[in-house]
């Protein structure tokens, strides 16, 4: 216990936060634990953890990447107005075009990072404004609702109480395990970390960098694509500007969720945690009908209590005394 508990501390902090929170909520709003609040707070966020998982394999490469929210706009417009060209489409088709479109924009800055090794932070900010003017120029701000039926149906994949989860939720579920096998159970995972904890030990090593920026674009630019298109089943409509603005929330969960900004640290858990921690403060304060307005200050003091508990070691508290003689070790 003691030993599973360092290997993974953060997330066993971030895991008492959450169940402090959801205490404290169960007892000052009877509708919190209600199956229909529960299951709409999963389906509902379900988005934000397919590109949390893709963010999380940025930072974990040593980059970081705030247009994603944007790609998947684009992502969302252009793919609808292929789908609807050729007469509808399917769900098939519609991930192939969204995965395909959201890799592409993903790749653009990888080559621009790569090529002319510029920072992440500075790219990403210029193909943020970018993409957004494009999409603007392109669309007036015009929104699409005359979308395929397949696209906008309800599709439950679990019912309980009254209560369903849908189809973001199984996409979540998957895109979740996916993220986990590439970064713990490839090579390119490990060479990732590699990267990203010490990046000029790794070319040493032999670990060919431009293809691992590539890999971790392109895979954050897969799941803003899956991510843009799960949205639209879940508002059944496509706004060019209605994502913008949700970037900051999620690279602020996974950073909440043990990934480290310098790059080398993070995972699937700690980051699905960290999603989990911003959703279920933002629900319990509309539930509590805290004004909207207190919700980033009360996000930016969660998070500081959530990084304080770094100072408490869980493993040494749940140590068994040893009853003898204290060791002191030496210096």
């Amino acid at each position: 216990m003691r030993d599973f508990l360092r290997m993974h501390e953060g997330e066993a902090r971030l895991l008492v936060v959450l169940v402090g929170l959801i205490v404290f909520l169960s007892l000052a709003s009877p509708t919190f634990l209600f199956a229909g609040n529960l299951t709409s707070l999963m389906n509902n966020n379900a988005i934000n953890v397919i590109w949390a998982v893709g963010l999380l394999v940025v930072l974990i490469s040593g980059g970081i990447d705030i247009s994603f929210a944007v790609g998947a706009s684009v992502v969302q417009y252009l793919t609808f107005r292929i789908l609807i060209a050729l007469g509808g489409g399917d769900w098939l088709l519609g991930l192939l075009l969204a995965g395909a479109i959201g890799v592409a924009l993903g790749c653009i800055n990888a080559a621009l990072i790569a090529g002319f090794r510029i920072i992440s932070i500075v790219v990403t900010i210029a193909t943020f404004n970018a993409f957004f003017g494009l999409l603007m120029f392109a669309t007036s701000g015009r929104s699409i609702y005359d979308l395929p039926d397949w696209s906008t149906d309800r599709i439950e994949v679990l019912r309980f109480n009254g209560a369903a989860l849908t189809l973001p939720v199984a996409a979540m579920a998957v895109a979740m395990a996916a993220t986990w096998f590439l970064i713990s159970r490839t090579t390119i995972g490990r060479q990732l970390y590699a990267f990203g904890d010490n990046p000029e030990g790794a070319r040493r090593a032999g670990v060919a960098t431009t293809p691992m920026q590539f890999v971790a674009y392109g895979w954050m630019g897969l799941m803003a694509g899956v991510g843009g298109l799960m949205q639209v089943n879940i508002v059944q409509e496509v706004v060019p500007n209605a994502l913008i603005g949700r970037e900051l929330d999620v690279l602020a969960a996974v950073v909440l969720g043990g990934a480290r900004l310098g790059g080398g640290r993070g995972t699937v858990l700690g980051c699905f945690l960290g999603v989990l921690l911003v959703a279920i403060t933002q629900n319990g304060l509309n539930l509590l009908g805290v004004s909207p307005y207190a919700f980033k200050m009360v996000i930016g003091l969660t998070i500081l209590v959530a990084i304080s508990l770094s100072n408490f070691d869980l493993a040494a508290f749940t140590a068994k005394p040893s009853g003898g003689r204290k060791r002191v070790r030496p210096d």
